[in-house]
């Protein structure tokens, strides 16, 4: 069966131009499915002939909610998502007062094994299609009752180690007969894949790219983000500021900040180093705690972003959202393999 969603409408026109069908159909069918449509049936401006004909050649996805919690703290809505083949992946919905954000996975589990991750205990399972991940967008929308104006690739799963499937989600949410969703109102993260970096960087995508960081350090680093070993800091920072060089937008670094592992006055110094002469923001994240893992939120927050901001590094505290829910990347995906 064809998975239609994870077409682009050209190659939507061109698959039912071989079945006999006119290409201007193809916009139809494109806006039917971005509109959250699950059976071919309600596509009521198609013939029913051709109707008929695309419930036989295709299959729609759509997830099933496994679960939903929502914050009483801040509105906060965790989804877990059931997929057909019964894989579960995560997405965030957090509310801001410039619009609704819906952070997804890219991938069932992931390979990088951060020490201060959920999403990794498991391993990898398999990467995403593309209308699994344009489902977690649309299907949040319907059952939220709102309109996204943000997507972060921040949930499960490493987007760079899924790269030609994210490119072609990026192509589809951005598309105008769908979600329209500008490329400035995207954000990607990555644990800095750097051949994947350059990759990226050749596309010119005016979206913005986010590091998650967390150490300046290779000792530091390697200790609580394997793919460090094989990367290195420096390797990682040269990385950055081509892709500076090349797409003129400013990086963002995610930084975990971990009692006694990350947050020292040293580190907050050899960071404001490795950043001098490159513009990018650091984006300091108050851990949340992981109960497999030894590591606890540091107490420094504060004077490390001090330490920053004297030696002028754009830096900012992120707000902690969904904290009554799980909400961390891959925390009830792990409750509810741990339950079953």
């Amino acid at each position: 069966m064809t998975d239609i969603k994870s077409m682009t409408q050209e190659e939507m026109a061109a698959w039912l131009k071989e079945l006999g069908e006119p290409s201007f159909r193809a916009k139809q069918v494109f806006t039917w499915l971005h509109r959250g449509a699950i059976s071919f049936e309600e596509m009521t401006d198609l013939s029913k002939s051709l109707r008929e004909k695309l419930s036989r050649e295709c299959v729609i996805t759509k997830p099933e909610v496994e679960r939903k919690q929502v914050s009483a703290q801040d509105g906060t809505i965790k989804y877990l998502w059931r997929l057909g083949d019964k894989n579960c992946i995560e997405t965030v919905l957090m509310r801001y007062r410039h619009g609704n954000t819906v952070c997804i996975s890219s991938q069932v589990g992931c390979r990088m094994g951060c020490a201060f991750c959920a999403s990794t205990l498991g391993g990898k399972v398999r990467n995403l299609t593309p209308s699994e991940m344009l489902d977690q967008v649309l299907f949040t929308q319907l059952d939220a009752g709102v309109t996204i104006s943000n997507i972060v690739l921040m949930g499960i799963g490493e987007p760079l180690d899924n790269f030609d499937t994210v490119l072609r989600f990026l192509e589809l949410a951005n598309h105008p007969d769908g979600l329209h969703i500008g490329m400035r109102h995207i954000s990607l993260s990555t644990c800095g894949l750097t051949d994947k970096i350059d990759k990226l960087a050749e596309h010119g995508l005016q979206l913005t790219l986010s590091v998650s960081l967390h150490a300046p350090d290779d000792e530091t680093r390697s200790r609580i983000m394997p793919v460090n070993r094989s990367v290195g800091v420096e390797k990682l920072f040269a990385a950055c500021r081509r892709y500076f060089e090349v797409t003129g937008r400013r990086i963002s670094y995610e930084y975990a900040m971990i009692d006694g592992v990350n947050d020292s006055d040293w580190q907050a110094d050899l960071l404001a180093a490795h950043l001098k002469g490159t513009p990018g923001h650091v984006n300091l994240i108050p851990l949340n705690e992981v109960k497999e893992s030894p590591l606890k939120p540091s107490r420094r927050v504060a004077a490390f972003q001090r330490r920053l901001e004297q030696q002028g590094i754009n830096v900012t505290v992120r707000r902690k959202l969904g904290g009554d829910i799980d909400a961390s990347c891959g925390q009830l995906r792990r409750k509810a393999m741990q339950e079953s």
